[in-house]
Order: C-alpha cells, then structure tokens, then sequence
C-alpha cells in the first residue's frame, strides 16, 4: 500500500511517502523565520505552509520514483495543533482525495509521535512506555497495541521542551532552545548548580516545569544582574538539562516498572536531546529495559510517522471506512485520561 501523507500542525511543513511501512521520501520545511519573533506566529506559520506544500508534494514524488497515479490513499494530521496549519494540510488533502478518489486518513498527531519509534525499530514489542516529548506535550502512554493506548501521566503546565524553550531565551540563546542548551550542556558541569526536580517524588506520572523555569529566572537575575557570562553558560545549561533529564527519566522508567513493560519509546522533538537518550538507554537498561528512539529525521514534526500510522489504521479497517470528507481539525491538546481520546 503506497500512502501519500501530510504534516502541517505547527512550523514543519512534511509531505511523505509510505509504502509496506517503508519511508519512500519524506521531505521537511522548518520555517526558521520564526526564530527572530523568538516563537512560532501563527498567521505567518499558515501562509507559509500554503506556499510550500505543493513544491514539496512534488518532490516527495520525485524522491519516491512515483507518481500521484500511484497513490492508494492519503493521510493527513487534522490535531492537535495550529489551527491556520491544520487548515492548510488538511484542504490540500482533501483535494488530492477528490481528485484521484482515494481514501483519506485523519490522524492525530500525538498518535503519530506515540509510533514514530517503530519506523525503524520494528522489534519493539507490545506493550511499552512512550514517552512523548517535544515543545508542546509532555505525556506518558501506556501502548497495548496500534490502536490502544492510554494517558498515564501529563504535564500540569509547562511542557519540557517549552521549559528549554524559554529558559535558552532567558539565557540569550537561539530560537529554538532545545537544541542550543543540549549543545552547550555537553561542555559543562551539571552538578554546579542544584535546580529542582519538580514532582519527581509525587507518587503519580504527572510532571511539571513551570517551577524549574521560576527557579532558573530568579537565579540568573540575583546573580548575574547584568547577564550571563559566556563562560557559566554552559554549567548552567548542563544544570537545567539534568534537572529536566531526572525527571523524565524517573517516571518513565517507574511507569515502565509498575506496567511490567519491556520497552521504552520516547519521542517528539526533545527526544533528540542526546543526554535524554544516553541517560534513559543507561538506566532502564540496568532492570532489564530496552530503549527505542526514532532517527533524529523522525524526532521533529514529520508526515512519515503520519504515514506509517495511517497504515496500520488502513490494515485494520479497510479503504472503505475512509472515504469521508466531513472531518475538521482541531487545536485541542491533551487533557483527557481515557483511552484513544
């Protein structure tokens, strides 16, 4: 089965192609202009998905050595997200799915981010722990299967990446901030300055980052009133990224524990984080734990992983339970506990 997907919730615009549960392409453009509003503009966000998703529909073709004719059905992320984003995807597939009279497949986002781990580690086995992490969700998922999984814990506030987010701009650093304290991390000292660990106690699988972020904001203004310099950052950023790090990693691995679950998935963008990936791989691995993350192409927003399980919903239900075009996106996150909600 050849899938023709599409990913548009936030700033990446991704056209992918997905054939047996192969990546024949999947093409991304990040909007990096974003970086000098210091965050992701909406309305700017949308127009510029408009203006990028037939060109890279094209060359997602060109890369697969297909052609539209050769489609068998279309996927398309409908939420959560931005909605002007959403809007731009999920119009633009609906077209093709009328053009070409193809099956289209809505997918949830986070659902693609739950599986994107299994693109290139078929050998995960059912049930494991995901843990999904990225800019905007911080979430633990128990998954039994393709099509059942449940919320076992969520952030109460800040997101993690949103935390690194926000604490890089305090720090000076780049848009997005993720990627740039993970840099610096690696050449500082993380038992320098003693940041909290917020709930990591609590006796639950909930998190919470907006506590870190105070803490971090109150330091750096008592002690360097005039700016950080050069030479603390990266202690400071090796400081935060543990102090994120423990917490995920702690809870993960108890969810994994009380669920009797072999496996660990982490996903979403920050689970490029290289010292989130060491650190989990390490620790689990000592009570008998394998770790699975995706390929750094498949941490960020990607329409592959939309591909990949819109296929597996094909498998199951059959082309004929998606021939509807009444669908509507929605910017609706996580809030709910039960399952495939």
């Amino acid at each position: 089965m050849k899938i023709l997907a599409f990913e548009s919730s936030c700033d990446e615009t991704s056209v992918s192609i997905v054939e047996n549960g192969q990546i024949r392409s999947n093409i991304i453009s990040s909007q990096y202009f974003h970086k000098k509003y210091g965050g992701v503009v909406p309305e700017l966000a949308s127009r510029a998905h408009l203006e990028a998703i037939c060109e890279l529909t094209t060359i997602a073709f060109e890369q697969a050595k297909l052609l539209p004719t050769d489609i068998e059905a279309i996927a398309v992320t409908t939420e959560p997200g931005l909605i002007g984003s959403l809007i731009v995807g999920s119009n633009f597939a609906k077209g093709l799915s009328v053009k070409y009279n193809l099956p289209i497949v809505p997918i949830n986002h986070i659902e693609g981010h739950i599986y994107s781990g299994l693109i290139s580690n078929s050998g995960c086995g059912f049930p494991f722990i995901n843990l999904l992490v990225s800019g905007g969700h911080t979430a633990i998922f128990l998954v039994h299967s393709f099509n059942d999984y449940e919320i076992v814990g969520l952030t109460r506030d800040d997101a993690a990446g949103e935390a690194f987010d926000k604490i890089a701009k305090l720090l000076g650093l780049a848009y997005p901030g993720g990627p740039e304290i993970d840099k610096l991390a690696q050449l500082g000292n993380s038992k320098r300055f003693d940041f909290p660990r917020s709930m990591i106690n609590s006796g639950d699988y909930d998190f919470s980052f907006s506590g870190l972020k105070t803490s971090v904001k109150n330091f750096v203004y008592k002690n360097y009133p005039g700016g950080v310099p050069s030479e603390v950052l990266p202690d400071i950023a090796a400081s935060v990224q543990a102090a994120i790090v423990d917490v995920l990693v702690a809870k993960t691995i108890r969810a994994a524990e009380e669920h009797r679950a072999r496996n660990i998935v982490i996903s979403g963008g920050v689970s490029a984080n290289s010292w989130l990936r060491e650190k989990m791989k390490t620790k689990a691995a000592e009570i008998g734990i394998s770790t699975y993350a995706p390929e750094m192409g498949y941490c960020m927003d990607n329409a592959a992983m939309i591909g990949f399980i819109a296929e597996k919903k094909l498998l199951e239900k059959g082309r004929e339970s998606f021939f509807r075009l009444d669908f509507r996106v929605s910017a609706n996150a996580l809030r709910s506990r039960k399952k495939n909600e």
